[in-house]
This record gives structure tokens, sequence and C-alpha cells, in this order.
């Protein structure tokens, strides 16, 4: 068993690696980046470091709602920190990794994220890649 974080991006609720997870935090200022890409919302000053942080929603063309999400997953990615906005977290929990079921068709920006899958009263969750996402947003710079 592997241990992931629940939490709800993008409106779905998925698992995320715990080995992806640096912490977790409520999101203070941020302050806009001129010319970035549009889903760095910004950089944020974290426990005396500066973190990149990352709309899900933008980098997964959904829609953004009018509240801005607060909470956010800080992840390292090549020596580098991000800060990926999600709608809320839930809980950190064991589960069985499972793949993909074959048929299961992922929309939009999921399909670059989804790596997998668990299940959690017995339904599918899927698994997501934090540097898939990160890699998604640098491409697309």
């Amino acid at each position: 068993m592997d241990l992931f974080l629940l939490a709800e991006m993008g409106g779905r609720t998925v698992a995320i690696d715990a080995d992806q997870v640096h912490s977790v935090v409520d999101i203070g200022e941020i302050i806009p980046v001129p010319r970035a890409n549009p889903c760095v919302r910004g950089l944020v000053a974290l426990r005396s470091r500066v973190v990149t942080v990352i709309c899900t929603r933008i980098a997964m063309g959904l829609p953004v709602p009018k509240q801005a999400a607060k909470r956010a997953i800080i992840t390292n990615i090549d020596g580098h920190f991000y800060a990926v906005l999600v709608d809320s977290l839930e809980d950190v929990a064991p589960f069985t990794r499972l793949p993909l079921m074959s048929g299961v068709l992922l929309e939009g920006g999921w399909r670059a994220l989804g790596v997998g899958m668990i299940e959690r009263d017995d339904e599918p969750v899927l698994i997501v890649d934090l540097s898939a996402l990160i890699a998604r947003q640098s491409l697309a710079a």
C-alpha cells in the first residue's frame, strides 16, 4: 500500500502520492508576475522561500470560480518549490495503487495528469502526477 493525499482539484476528488507532497498550506498574498503564463498566479513567500503559485484550474483549461482557491499543496519539482492550488484538502491515507482501467476516457487536461487510480469506498479516484502538471504549465509558457 502507498500513502496518498486526497484533495479536490478542478472539481474532482484526486489522489496525490505522498512522496510528491512537501507540505500543505493556506496561501496568503500572491505577488503577480508580469508576462507569466496565465496559470502562474504569481509568487508567495513561505517559510523564507519564494514559491511559484500554480492555478490548477487554468493549467487544466477549466473554469475558474469567483472565489479564488487559498489552499495549496507544496511540491518540489527539479529543485524548485511550487504551490499547487486545490479546491480543498481531505485526508492522507494508505491505498493500493491500481493501473488506469482500460476504456477509461480522461477528458482534457486530466489525460496528461492521470497515472493510475485507487478505490475509496468502492469508488475510483484518479491518481494525478503533480510533476506532469508543472511540466504542462512550463510547456505552455
